[in-house]
């Protein structure tokens, strides 16, 4: 239900000197290597020309417009480009590179790894509608104010011309039946798209005082409009043959984790790390509710939390919130806020309101531009008691404006935009990211905010139920032994969702498999914090571990853990 927009793969990480504590910071070292220094350039260029749509949303707008090739050809020649630059980069030896940059040759080969996984193992692009999702998002034309509207404009047109040619290959591509959960994402996305194309876009454009230029962009759109409408279509006819085979399986579940976020450990080991967690939350949360609401059920005392709402909009509400996050954060010296870029609040655009909360922040090559936290109204279309149900809690509100903003995602990605290292301003991993923005919101809970009030407890606390079950759910739809029923009853039952997003989150895990990643994260940079303060001085230690943790850009957190703590660090869960 809350989701930053990263997902899998960076595309908008982005000198203030930070106070660090020097022992194991290796980006801190004197670069040693222009040779080193020419491969990483080149790295990041021949990604930027194999997929523009990630250099667009970093900021290198003489991309704008362009797609990628999906062709199978054009699949085969990007797995054969990383395959040759996997050999590139492990050429190079440690004694030919200093410190920082044996870390950046590291955490380069942990991206290559990763994206050589969802697109040689997984088969992503042949197996999934989601695949596509980022590269057609064109929101960066239509919100971020990077140039005048009607260069943005023409920017669109380009990216519109573009679509048709799109739109065929994931037809071409996509391997059918296909199941029933991805078709249902599908249309999500290619529906979407297609009102957001007519119904909206229009509008956005409309104040653009160039009739050719207008008359371009309505060839384009509706050009637009029919191919994405045919896709839609095209989905609505594999309904009738949809499969439920979804899984990975547990050789390739596993294989995901090692390359994707480098956590080696046995599946039924990792079942019992996330079932653990999940115990420890449902008791706080049974603590909680029997100090707020003595007798009564659990399911009612987080209904009670959740009705009680914020005065006038959520959007207000969160305005409100971030005031008092932002002060907490300095007060209680957490983590330091490094620069002075600035974040707003916004009901989310048309086409992804079924998406709750997200944030959307300018990429490293961007200048000066605002950060935008998207929170979505209800449906007008439902009744009443829908509507006011959708609407977030104060409390849990609270959590969800620390996940997204102080000190979550937008404080992460102030410090990634300064991190030392180009790779570490512009590619992450899933796990140190969610696992970052899910981390704060018991950091702050754990720090005094809300003085101890047991409503407060129970907002922080259906946040990260949430979480649990979707990392258990994770694991057990993708090695066979849970189904999407019993995912969805878990949501309920043991995360307090209702009946809508018990089922949109089980959904999902299916199409999502990493999305264990939140608490996952959270997880080992828990451990990694308790570790590194216990000979520092532990809590008054907590800035400074916060700050050397997000100076690294956003690696797979194993790394990170053996930067800070050394070879021996042992395991990260």
């Amino acid at each position: 239900m809350i989701r930053h927009v990263v997902a899998h793969v960076a595309w908008f990480v982005f000198g203030v000197t930070l106070a660090l504590a020097p022992a194991h910071h290796v980006l801190a070292a004197p670069a040693a290597s222009t040779t080193w220094d020419t491969y990483v350039h080149d790295f990041i260029e021949a990604t930027f020309k194999a997929r523009p749509h990630f250099a667009v949303w970093a900021g290198r707008h003489e991309f704008d417009g362009r797609l990628p090739d999906w062709s199978p050809d054009a699949v085969k020649t990007e797995i054969e480009r990383l395959e040759r630059a996997r050999k590139e980069a492990l050429a190079f030896g440690d004694g030919n590179l200093a410190a920082n940059q044996r870390f950046e040759r590291d955490y380069v080969l942990a991206i290559i790894d990763r994206d050589l996984f969802w697109l040689r193992t997984a088969e992503w692009p042949f197996r999934s509608p989601t695949f596509y999702s980022w590269g057609l998002d064109p929101q960066v034309y239509l919100t971020r104010e990077y140039a005048p509207l009607p260069q943005r404009m023409r920017a669109y047109i380009e990216y519109a011309k573009a679509i048709p040619r799109a739109t065929t290959q994931i037809r071409s591509n996509l391997r059918t039946p296909l199941p029933r959960s991805y078709v249902r994402v599908g249309h999500i996305s290619a529906g979407g798209l297609a009102s957001l194309y007519q119904n909206d876009v229009p509008a956005m454009f409309a104040s653009v005082n160039d009739p050719a230029l207008q008359e371009e962009f309505r060839k384009a759109n509706d050009g637009a409009i029919r191919a994405m409408k045919d896709l839609d279509a095209w989905y609505t006819q594999l309904e009738k043959d949809a499969t439920d085979s979804f899984a990975l399986g547990a050789d390739k579940f596993g294989a995901m984790l090692r390359a994707a976020e480098g956590i080696d450990m046995p599946l039924e080991q990792l079942k019992q790390v996330a079932e653990r967690d999940l115990e420890r939350n449902l008791a706080a949360m049974r603590d909680a509710c029997t100090a707020l609401a003595p007798g009564q059920p659990v399911a009612a005392c987080v209904a009670r939390v959740s009705d009680d709402k914020m005065p006038g909009t959520a959007v207000d509400g969160a305005t409100e919130q971030l005031k008092q996050l932002r002060a907490f954060v300095v007060e209680k010296k957490l983590v330091t806020i490094p620069g002075r870029e600035e974040v707003s609040v916004a009901e989310s655009l048309p086409y992804e309101r079924w998406n709750t909360a997200y944030i959307r922040i300018p990429g490293p090559f961007e200048k000066g531009l605002r950060s935008i936290y998207y929170i979505s109204p209800p449906d007008p279309k439902w009744t009443k008691d829908e509507q006011a149900a959708y609407v977030p809690g104060k409390n849990d509100l609270l959590f969800i404006s620390a996940h997204e903003v102080w000190p979550g995602h937008f404080l992460q990605f102030q410090h990634s935009n300064r991190s030392a290292s180009a790779i570490g301003r512009l590619f992450l991993s899933y796990t140190f990211s969610e696992g970052w923005a899910h981390y704060t919101e018991e950091l702050m809970w754990e720090a005094g905010l809300g003085a101890g009030d047991p409503a407060v407890r129970v907002g922080q606390l259906k946040n990260a139920l949430l979480r649990n079950v979707r990392l258990v759910s994770a694991i057990g739809l993708h090695t066979g032994n849970m189904s999407i029923a019993e995912s969805e009853a878990m949501f309920r039952d043991k995360a307090f969702q209702d009946p809508g997003s018990a089922r949109q989150q089980a959904d999902r895990g299916t199409f999502d498999p990493g999305y264990g990643a939140y608490t996952l994260g959270k997880l080992m940079i828990r451990k990694l914090r308790e570790d590194w303060t216990a000979t520092r001085g532990g809590r008054d230690a907590w800035q400074a571990f916060h700050d050397q943790l997000l100076s690294y850009g956003s690696p797979p957190v194993p790394m990170v853990r053996k930067a800070m703590l050394g070879a021996d660090a042992g395991s990260p869960l």
